[in-house]
């Protein structure tokens, strides 16, 4: 049989067409598929080329010894980061694998950063104590008196907290002529350390003399968790503290609470109430006071008049003051 004469069957037709998708087509399955099998991930590893633009948004890689991913963190989770993430920190990242599609990229969404290793947080927090005790920034010798009778007060605090509101009513019912002015400020969260320090840079940028120069300063925020408080163990604010010219009352979460602030600041005060009770004189007692020392100023000058009395009467029954109108009279 001749091969071109009668041709095989398997030569009439080619295979079927394969399905042929588009490059985007192929790059969203892809990210379905990544997102549905990632959806909710632990990864630990050292950040490596942090970056926040203007926008808020923060991008990263996070590496090992043997790989790396991107990784972005958009403004909405980053506020709740407690810490200043920097290139070399080891962390923890939660959350889900992801492709993007306009570069082929996979990369990771955090939701949340965590120092991580344990005791992470512990070890931080002793390492810049010692750092700063080492410089002298705990010294008593720096620390610098509170004012008795301060005109002004300036609060750097969240604007709506409750610390701001027992601060405020405090200070009202104690020393009412006293001026307050409020610098309200993100207190947790990336970027609050940098926030609080801006503040009481402001605060401090004031010449002296005038109006809004407040004569001391309350620095804090109420309770919360370690993570919450961590702005205020940050560096940055306590280089702040440590360098302002005003003095500094540190009002940071409870009273077992201790943050690097505390032990910047000139005073410690164990919770934002005790703050205001530290740098306000209480008016009933200074009412006591003057009550006193007017029953004092009385009591002495009614007694230097009774004294003065009793010499004039003295002299004027005596034998010496008489005796000239005696004379007169012989």
């Amino acid at each position: 049989m001749s091969l071109f004469s009668e041709p095989s069957s398997r030569f009439d037709a080619g295979p079927a067409d394969p399905t042929v998708l588009s490059v985007r087509e192929l790059a969203v399955g892809m990210k379905t598929l990544l997102e549905e099998a990632f959806d909710d991930v632990w990864v630990e590893g050292e950040i490596s080329n942090w970056k926040q633009p203007a926008s808020g948004h923060c991008y990263f890689t996070l590496k090992d010894e043997d790989a790396q991913l991107r990784c972005v963190m958009w403004k909405g989770f980053a506020q709740h980061v407690y810490f200043q993430p920097q290139d070399g920190m080891l962390v923890r990242l939660h959350g889900s694998a992801s492709l993007y599609e306009r570069r082929g990229d996979v990369q990771l969404v955090a939701q949340s950063l965590q120092l991580a290793g344990q005791g992470a947080l512990q070890k931080a927090f002793e390492a810049l104590k010692e750092k700063l005790r080492a410089e002298g920034l705990f010294d008593y010798a720096t620390k610098q008196p509170l004012p008795p009778f301060p005109e002004v007060v300036g609060v750097v605090t969240s604007g709506t907290g409750a610390a701001l509101h027992d601060v405020l009513s405090i200070l009202q019912r104690r020393f009412p002529c006293v001026r307050v002015l409020v610098c309200p400020v993100q207190v947790q969260g990336l970027g609050a350390a940098e926030a609080i320090t801006e503040a009481v840079e402001a605060f401090n940028a004031l010449p002296p003399g005038d109006l809004l120069r407040p004569d001391v300063l309350i620095v804090g925020r109420g309770g919360g968790s370690v993570e919450d408080l961590w702005a205020f163990n940050e560096e940055i604010l306590a280089r702040a503290l440590f360098a302002s010219e005003i003095p500094v009352v540190s009002a940071v979460g409870h009273e077992t609470d201790y943050s690097i602030a505390d032990f910047v600041a000139d005073v410690r005060a164990a919770t934002p109430s005790n703050a205001a009770e530290l740098v306000a004189p209480d008016r009933r007692e200074i009412e006591a006071v003057v009550r006193t020392l007017v029953a004092y100023l009385r009591e002495g000058a009614a007694g230097r008049v009774q004294s003065h009395r009793q010499r004039v009467e003295f002299l004027t029954a005596s034998y010496a003051f008489n005796r000239p109108l005696d004379r007169l009279r012989q």
